[in-house]
């Protein structure tokens, strides 16, 4: 029988997490979700990850059943600019003092009420934190009350992992079947465990916001308006986006695209490129609390501009309303471990264009235009098909939502406590 959450205390050890300063991506927001989920579940749930310094260091969520544990905050005073402003003194620090609260708290909490301690380390900031809390585990004769999971959502940082120790002490598993294929070459053999959306993404949206952030997109009856929401990094292929835009008003076609990137210097070749194409840009920024109304102030105001640059913080929900509105998201990375903005896109009805890596959920003229190549004539041919065939783009959306809902977090849950019951027997002692 497999296990239950109410028999579970979960320990995730993170760097991103859900406040706004340890937000940087992608894995902020899975472990946010999955821990939100994991609570909800019934698991009681202890997430250690660097946390805003502001904010109480211990926060209970969801009836207590969720707790916040924000480290090294005497750290992160002294570095303002978010989770991985100051990494290396957060990590040793990190590394120093959360494995030995998870064996001498937690661990004494599950054995007295009769729970099994599974403690998941995200990515490689948690790797060595995860050996440690087994060695601390063994001294104290506690490691056969737990089982310890290392999951990779990327390959950032695998040089700096100590495979043989990490592989001897812990399950690994990892998102998709390509990021599995990937560490084959690295002599593991992961399980996989797909990445997961909230429930409330799958919602129906507000017609009439979609509408008035549609109209605003159109404000001078261009089109199309494609949307990519990346961090400007190589591998996010933003210079192919850019490129198909300038093909296709090359054409005489009218494409626009709506940007939302992070800090990272690519921006600027990336722009170089675009002036260099002919295109225009034009830097809008959303606010301090951006709305459905605000965003179209702000998309209204820009309307000439071929790229439009967001700038500033858009919350999920207000992201779902622009993939909505927009013709096409374009999620086109080159090397995408599981493409969690697709996923997202798709859960609003979006007409995506992925990458071919990562993305176990994209079926090519089904749910989404999975692309090949980095050629960004792809993008303008497959553009070309879906303006020739309103029924494709119609069936694409209505399958779209049908696949974000088998990819909801109690869907993914589901799956993960079958997986846990094994790897729960098959657990180093």
């Amino acid at each position: 029988m497999a296990l239950a959450p109410s028999d579970c205390i979960f320990a995730v050890l993170c760097f991103e997490g859900p406040d706004r300063y340890a937000l940087a991506g992608g894995l902020g927001s899975r472990v946010s979700g999955l821990t939100e989920a994991l609570a909800r579940s019934g698991a009681t749930t202890h997430l250690y990850f660097i946390g805003d310094p502001g904010a109480p260091s211990v926060e209970e969520r969801i009836e207590g059943r969720l707790v916040l544990h924000r480290w090294s905050q005497w750290i992160s005073r002294y570095y303002p600019n978010g989770v991985y402003d100051g990494e290396n003194e957060k990590l040793y620090d990190f590394n120093e003092t959360a494995p030995w609260h998870v064996a001498d708290h937690l661990a004494q909490l599950a054995v007295k009420g009769r729970k099994h301690l599974v403690v998941l380390g995200e990515d490689w900031h948690s790797a060595e934190a995860i050996c440690r809390t087994s060695d601390l585990l063994h001294a104290r004769g506690l490691r056969s009350h737990a089982t310890l999971i290392w999951n990779a959502n990327n390959p950032m940082g695998f040089e700096r992992i100590n495979w043989g120790r990490l592989g001897y002490i812990a399950n690994l598993t990892t998102v998709s079947r390509y990021m599995k294929h990937y560490m084959w070459g690295l002599g593991q053999n992961p399980t996989v465990i797909p990445n997961g959306i909230p429930e409330h993404l799958v919602a129906p949206i507000p017609a009439a916001q979609v509408q008035r952030v549609r109209s605003a997109l159109r404000a001078d009856g261009a089109g199309p308006v494609f949307v990519k929401v990346a961090r400007w990094d190589p591998d996010k292929r933003w210079n192919m986006a850019v490129s198909a835009v300038s093909r296709l008003r090359g054409r005489g076609i009218a494409a626009r695209l709506i940007a939302k990137g992070g800090i990272e210097p690519h921006q600027r070749e990336v722009f170089g490129n675009a002036v260099a194409a002919g295109l225009s840009i034009a830097d809008v920024p959303v606010g301090e609390s951006p709305t459905p109304e605000t965003l179209a102030d702000a998309l209204r105001s820009a309307a000439a501009a071929d790229v439009i640059n967001l700038q500033g913080y858009l919350p999920v929900d207000l992201l779902q309303v622009l993939y909505r509105a927009a013709d096409a998201v374009l999620a086109n990375s080159g090397m995408e471990p599981f493409g969690l903005v697709g996923l997202e896109a798709m859960a609003a009805g979006a007409v995506v264009f992925t990458g071919s890596t990562g993305e176990d959920y994209a079926r090519p003229f089904q749910n989404a235009i999975v692309l090949e190549t980095d050629d960004p004539g792809e993008i303008a041919q497959y553009w070309d098909q879906l303006q020739s065939s309103p029924a494709l783009v119609e069936h694409m959306r209505q399958a779209a939502l049908a696949t974000a809902a088998e990819y909801t977090w109690s869907e993914v849950l589901s799956a993960l406590f079958h997986r846990l019951d094994y790897l729960a027997a098959a657990s180093p002692r």
